[in-house]
């Protein structure tokens, strides 16, 4: 068995919030809107790290 120092954590937390943004759309219409829309969620998040960083 290989040791690392990597934990799944975050990526499963990016994947639960994927999965959650797909259940509320229900569905986009064009792969365009539902990719840009998961841009806009991380972006946000990115966002308020970056500043509570800063306080």
């Amino acid at each position: 068995m290989m040791a690392n120092n990597y934990l799944d954590g975050p990526l499963e937390g990016v994947n639960r919030k994927i999965k959650q943004i797909k259940c509320t759309a229900y569905g986009y219409r064009n792969w365009s809107h539902f990719y840009t829309r998961i841009r806009i969620e991380f972006m946000i998040r990115i966002k308020k790290k970056i500043n509570s960083k800063m306080n």
